[in-house]
């Protein structure tokens, strides 16, 4: 055999490779699409204009604690403390925990809602670093801040747990915004399944662009910038499609660190956050759902697309590719620990289905799809397939892709109707088309960094310059 004919034999045999793995997470996809269409359908065009006030009955409600874990977040503290203290709930109090800052954000705070020290005495639930101080406000008694010494986001999270009074507890990154009723929206699905819901996730979207004053969100609106445009797409796709399809059968592995609702006795059993991991919030998530197998219980974890909590997204590629690399490496970490977990009927369809989908399309997909595009561009030059077979895997990259992306943004269309601007929904369309041109290619290279960065031990957190997203 000729070195010409066997090149051609190995790059025929790794197209169809990848070309068969493509179509297979396409399918996958697909699936999930149409288990978030059947819940939508079910939760958005029989309930659309079904009322959340009856939910707001103080009898009815659980009390819950909102923690906002904040480290050098000067830029926006604010007005996310702002849009907190206009949520529309009967009962709930905010503890920010300034993890250790050394910026401006502590001194704001206290001068802005005039916090004076209290005593305040905690539960030892969970070991986190030092709390010095404890401020309430005097204009608003249920506003508090936790002095602590810096141990990062999960102790953070740890500390405002052992402090929290209430049985459930909210939280939200300190650079965030929530919409008003997005807190009994997303303990709707605990309050209407007796308590059979532990931990509750709801969507999180790009803020950057809107228009915010006094911690509301006035105007929304796409920002003129296409990286972070990209970024709204993605987001769409990730929590419309993943999450709501996933959700639907109780498989849900994440609960985006940004916002969700959970159960206090629940975390502090599953041993609260992880600071030992790039991704705590995925982390806690899979530990929730092994004590759920190992109690043989029936509770659930939940997901709701509708409760909106808006957050501000990278605008420089340097920053993006910090988080990214950042969640990816958070993602390797949480299966690897968990990886008794994989194709293990003791844990039903999480272990035979869920964990084997994380590990061969969300962590191992980027690294076949980088090899792709590098396949199409080097058996062009070097040769070995037919221009009819290369044109043919790129279509399976842009179904792939695209395809999933215009489907996220039927959902949101249809559904919820965040974006009332029909220039920005057909902008959103046109992006979702050309993503694969750059932006996606840029994003799975990053992914496959952050799984070098995690076989090299790298552990740097990779803080994301904050410009603020009031205006």
């Amino acid at each position: 055999m000729s070195a010409a004919t066997l090149w051609t034999d190995v790059i025929g045999i790794y197209g169809r490779f990848i070309l068969s793995f493509m179509l297979l997470a396409t399918t996958f996809y697909l699936t999930m699409f149409l288990f978030s269409f059947m819940s939508m359908r079910r939760e958005y065009k029989l309930n659309r204009f079904r009322s959340h006030e009856a939910l707001l009955n103080i009898a009815f409600t659980k009390p819950v604690s909102v923690i906002v874990p904040a480290h050098n977040e000067e830029a926006g503290i604010i007005e996310s403390i702002r849009s907190l203290l206009g949520l529309h709930y009967p009962e709930f109090e905010i503890i920010v925990v300034n993890d250790g800052s050394n910026d401006g954000m502590r001194k704001q705070v206290i001068e802005h809602f005039q916090m004076v020290p209290i005593k305040r005495n905690a539960q030892q639930l969970i070991a986190t670093e030092s709390v010095t101080e404890v401020y309430q406000s005097q204009l608003l008694p249920h506003l508090y801040m936790l002095d602590k010494q810096n141990g990062g986001k999960a102790d953070a999270l740890n500390a405002g747990i052992n402090y929290a009074k209430y049985s459930y507890f909210c939280s939200i990154d300190g650079d965030s915004i929530l919409e008003q009723d997005a807190l009994v929206k997303i303990m709707k699905p605990i309050m209407t399944s007796n308590e059979d819901v532990i931990a509750s996730g709801g969507s999180v979207r790009i803020a950057n662009g809107n228009t915010i004053q006094m911690g509301s969100v006035k105007q929304i609106k796409l920002s003129t910038k296409p990286l972070v445009i990209y970024q709204v797409v993605e987001y769409l796709r990730a929590f419309l499609v993943g999450r709501v399809g996933l959700s639907r059968y109780n498989l849900l592995l994440v609960i985006s660190g940004a916002f969700g609702v959970f159960s206090k006795e629940w975390v502090v059993a599953a041993g609260g956050y992880s600071t030992k991991t790039a991704g705590e919030d995925m982390e806690l998530v899979v530990r929730l759902q092994r004590l759920i197998k190992k109690r043989r219980s029936n509770k659930r974890i939940a997901f709701t697309a509708d409760p909106v909590c808006w957050t501000e997204a990278p605008e420089t590629a340097a920053d993006l590719r910090k988080q990214r690399n950042r969640w990816h490496r958070g993602l390797l970490e949480s299966l690897w620990r968990h990886r008794g977990m994989t194709l293990n009927p003791r844990y039903g369809y999480i272990g035979l289905i869920v964990f084997p989908y994380f590990w061969i399309i969300e962590l191992l997909g980027p690294v076949v799809e980088l090899c792709g595009y590098m396949f199409i561009v080097l058996s062009l030059f070097m040769g070995g397939i037919s221009i009819e077979f290369a044109v043919m895997l790129f279509l399976a990259f842009l179904l792939y892709g695209s395809l999933i992306s215009l489907l996220a943004l039927i959902l949101e269309e249809w559904g919820l109707q965040k974006y009332s601007n029909k220039k920005d929904v057909l902008k959103l369309y046109l992006y979702s088309l050309t993503e694969i041109i750059w932006y996606r290619p840029l994003t799975v290279l990053w992914r496959v960094e952050g799984i070098f960065q995690f076989f090299l031990g790298y552990s740097a957190w990779g803080e994301m310059k904050r410009r603020g997203i009031s205006s």
